[in-house]
């Protein structure tokens, strides 16, 4: 097989953020695939076929990409952040282990992107500066019972935790859920980051304690970081948005 399957992270929206090595996997491909409003992202070409589709068919934009690359493309499957998180790589790689056994031969290529998380907690200073774990709110492909109960492990080992897919038009009650699960173990005054659009034109920032966040400031394209217990706000002078850090000693000091 002489295709190419790369599968691409496009990071958090701002051009700036799109690594040198995504860019050349960009400007090298024949075919772009992936989720509508990402595929509008990589600038037209005149010899470049861009293939869209919905946000729920993963696994079926993942088989049409790897039988464009069986058929010789150089495709690059496009995700938003980083394809590795709650994204296109595993689908791909899903696909791969249960489809066609020729894909296995294919030359396939992950490129990193800056992910949601980290470009949020870079806006605000260090959240994640100590032991921090990720979660997808999304029940869509496992059960809420196996969400509440990942979150009430995260949250009683003290880990700052970042919530993707927080809520949406089709799950509006689970992230007032998270709040919840997080109230029964976390003080009032825990900071809770929303950031949304980071890195775009609609971007907004704001940091809620605990007693006072409410599910309706979030929508689908905000990542909401969750406070541990040793985060630390840092004031700043004429209202400035304070500083949220992390330290990475838990009750040691070096």
């Amino acid at each position: 097989m002489t295709g190419v399957l790369t599968i691409v992270g496009l990071g958090p929206g701002d051009p700036r953020y799109l690594t040198p090595a995504a860019a050349e996997a960009l400007a090298s491909a024949t075919d772009i695939v992936g989720y509508g409003p990402y595929v509008d992202r990589v600038p037209e070409r005149p010899d470049l076929r861009k293939h869209a589709s919905d946000n729920r068919v993963e696994l079926d934009r993942a088989r049409f990409a790897l039988d464009l690359a069986a058929k010789g493309a150089s495709v690059a499957v496009v995700s938003g952040g980083d394809p590795g998180v709650f994204a296109m790589a595993a689908a791909v790689f899903e696909a791969v282990e249960n489809g066609d056994p020729s894909w296995r031969g294919l030359d396939i290529r992950v490129e990193p992107g800056i992910t949601a998380m980290l470009a949020a907690a870079a806006r605000v200073g260090a959240p994640l500066g100590g032991d921090f774990c990720a979660m997808s709110l999304s029940d869509n492909l496992k059960p809420w019972e196996v969400v509440e109960a990942r979150l009430r492990a995260a949250v009683a080992a003290d880990f700052t935790v970042a919530l993707y897919n927080p809520i949406s038009s089709a799950r509006p009650w689970q992230l007032g859920a998270a709040f919840e699960i997080v109230a029964e173990t976390r003080g009032p005054d825990t900071p809770i980051i929303l950031a949304r659009a980071v890195g775009r034109t609609d971007e907004r920032i704001r940091i809620v304690p605990l007693a006072e966040v409410e599910a309706s400031m979030a929508d689908m394209s905000t990542i909401v970081i969750i406070g541990a217990s040793t985060t630390r706000l840092i004031e700043r002078p004429e209202s400035a948005t304070p500083y949220v850090y992390t330290p990475r000693s838990y009750g040691v000091r070096p």
